[in-house]
């Protein structure tokens, strides 16, 4: 079997005396969609921003791709990462976030090809034509010499997924996407998501409050809990046969609130 893409072998992590991550075990194979649930508090974020380099780790490894992410080896032992690996390591993943972050002073296409020409050290020309295409991939093709402030919310985050995939990321996270918008533009963002899921070969981890969605686009389904995986398993599984009484109090309080 194939090497997991990423992989948190007893991961632990600290907010002064509070523990966010309660020696973590997960992973995620190569092109797997992942969504992870659960209340506030139980370190789902946490995982992105550890996985984003955000947020240090006080014990345990993260891997990507097989490679330590928070640590190097030499001489066969683990030390802490230089900020050149740890740059090197952050170049594989793109994130969308909760707010939408964009640079105000920027045009829409500026926004997407900025970092691909600066970091990656890719042809302006290059850059430009791959923008345009992701730009036409979420629908904004449009909107391209725009400023983020003449855009809606929702345009806002489908031109935050572009730009995370403008640094050709072989691992794309998702943090609480929709979380910022008004409940009428959620749904052009999902659908944006979903078409991401359904034709490219991105590996995809997701946090999210959105539960019909989370049944929709995942190959699994993790419930965290205390900074631990309490279940874990496909759509169905989860959401229509949970094993955990802490599970089954949770689905039930977001899926009938009444």
């Amino acid at each position: 079997m194939s090497e997991p893409i990423i992989k948190f072998d007893k991961v632990v992590k600290r907010f002064g005396d509070l523990t966010v991550l309660d020696e973590l075990d997960f992973q995620v194979e190569q092109g797997e969609k992942v969504t992870i649930i659960g209340p506030s508090g139980s370190g789902k974020s946490t995982v992105l921003r550890v996985l984003m380099t955000l947020e240090k780790i006080n014990e345990g490894v993260v891997y990507i791709g097989g490679e330590p992410l928070w640590h190097e080896s030499r001489n066969g032992k683990l030390h802490e990462a230089s900020e050149a690996h740890l740059r090197k390591m952050r170049n594989q993943m793109g994130m969308v976030f909760q707010q939408f972050n964009l640079f105000p002073h920027m045009t829409v296409l500026r926004n997407l090809t900025e970092a691909p020409v600066r970091v990656l050290g890719m042809s302006k020309a290059d850059v430009r034509q791959r923008g345009e295409e992701l730009l036409d991939l979420v629908g904004l093709s449009d909107q391209k010499d725009k400023y983020p402030h003449q855009l809606s919310g929702g345009q806002q985050q489908r031109v935050g997924i572009a730009r995370a995939l403008a640094m050709r990321p072989r691992i794309m996270l998702f943090d609480e996407p929709t979380s910022a918008l008004d409940p009428e533009l959620v749904g052009e963002v999902l659908n944006v998501i979903r078409r991401l899921a359904k034709e490219h070969d991105l590996t995809m981890l997701l946090v999210t409050h959105e539960m019909h969605f989370a049944q929709q686009i995942s190959d699994r389904v993790c419930f965290f809990d205390k900074g631990k995986i309490k279940e874990q398993g496909t759509p169905e599984e989860l959401f229509k046969a949970p094993k955990e009484a802490r599970t089954q109090e949770f689905l039930k309080a977001v899926l009938n609130p009444d």
